[in-house]
């Protein structure tokens, strides 16, 4: 017969209890990322990897839908964001929130390129707004074109 000290018997059954508490994999496996590094991502599926299936991970599902009509990442450069460019490097020239952004649901984030357009170097940049949606942010629009920047 099994012989169990009851000491020995409370501590399986608290580790038991300890254990379920914890977070599940799902929730802890992918990382929250920041507007900055949202932004980054889509700008960087388009048009560095050339994968619109990518970029759609970063968009609101009504963003989703016009990727999808474009198919292809140079006619979302050319019709969604209206520039088509090869050779980018981006970087974040601009967020309206620094401080308070765990008290904001909604932030504007400015992306400057640099790369070809037509063969010649080229700057310009792109404003998007991201919205939070639970613990994540997600981009909702792709604001219009001020003015260029050229190099």
């Amino acid at each position: 017969m099994l012989n169990i000290k009851p000491i020995s018997l409370v501590t399986l059954l608290l580790l038991f209890f300890i254990s379920a508490c914890e977070q599940s994999p799902e929730d802890g496996s992918k990382p929250k990322l920041s507007p900055e590094q949202v932004s980054l991502g889509f700008f960087q599926a388009i048009y560095i990897d050339k994968d619109v299936q990518k970029a759609k991970q970063f968009v609101a599902a009504d963003i989703q839908e016009v990727m999808d009509h474009y198919h292809i990442a140079s006619a979302v450069q050319r019709h969604v964001l209206g520039l088509s460019m090869s050779q980018v490097t981006m970087s974040i020239d601009e967020i309206d929130i620094d401080f308070f952004r765990k008290f904001t649901d909604d932030v504007t984030v400015v992306v400057k390129m640099e790369g070809l357009k037509g063969g010649r170097k080229w700057i310009d940049d792109r404003t998007i707004r991201l919205h939070k949606r639970g613990s994540s942010w997600v981009i909702v629009e792709i604001l219009p074109e001020k003015g260029r920047i050229e190099g």
